[in-house]
């Protein structure tokens, strides 16, 4: 048995599923097949959500929000220094020269083992508080399609005023959906019940920080679809 958390996701009052701002315990309960080391064995292993975040020493850091730096963000364009179709040496330049702590990638099918080439989809730094994640360009190079800013330890970015990063997700929807009524705007809602602006690109995620849920954004570039 391995515990994990999930967010909590409840009704309205209106009666549509909304985010609470809470975490709930989940547990994965696996058979003696999977005992040693469930992680790397299938089906489990094939699941990103289990194996492919980084692991918790049982610390919840929070940076607070005034010794955060403040990024830019422009739709479709970039996230404070990280310009969309960066090369991830690039990346790591535009972060002051930071080394990933930790990297994602892939082989093209999954069901051949570790043959074919290798492609990578995602570089962790701990020190910016951001991820960045690359779609393969055809000449063979990753390029920078999105940036996750960690909702516990990223920079600041904030959109029309309302700030994105680190926030209760029921404040966070309820400022995004009171704002795009104000401004006749559209409105999405991604699968985790959270609410977005059409068209920007932006996907809303929460992290953990202790019990409560703390929003977590993906910036995506225009080849991205969510």
């Amino acid at each position: 048995m391995s515990l994990g958390t999930s967010q909590e996701l409840g009704l309205s009052a209106e009666g549509w599923l909304e985010q609470k701002g809470t975490m709930t315990t989940s547990a994965l309960l696996v058979g003696p097949e999977l005992a040693h080391d469930p992680y790397a064995t299938p089906p489990v292993m094939h699941w990103r959500d289990v194996r492919e975040r980084a692991r918790n020493l049982g610390a919840w850091p929070v940076v607070p929000g005034h010794e955060r730096p403040l990024w830019e963000w422009v739709p479709l364009e970039r996230v404070g220094p990280l310009r969309f179709g960066m090369s991830p040496s690039e990346v790591s330049a535009a972060l002051d020269g930071e080394t990933p702590a930790g990297r994602i990638g892939h082989f093209p099918h999954w069901w051949s083992g570790k043959a074919g080439q290798w492609y990578l989809s995602e570089d962790r730094f701990e020190k910016a508080g951001v991820s960045a994640h690359y779609w393969t360009h055809p000449n063979g190079v990753p390029r920078l399609g999105a940036v996750t800013s960690c909702g516990r330890t990223g920079p600041q970015v904030a959109h029309a005023g309302i700030p994105l990063v680190g926030v209760s997700p029921p404040a966070l929807d309820a400022a995004i959906i009171q704002h795009i009524e104000d401004h006749d705007l559209g409105l999405r809602f991604c699968p985790n019940a959270a609410a977005v602006w059409d068209g920007l690109q932006l996907v809303l995620q929460t992290a953990r920080a202790g019990d409560a849920a703390v929003s977590e954004p993906t910036f995506c570039a225009e080849e991205w679809e969510i």
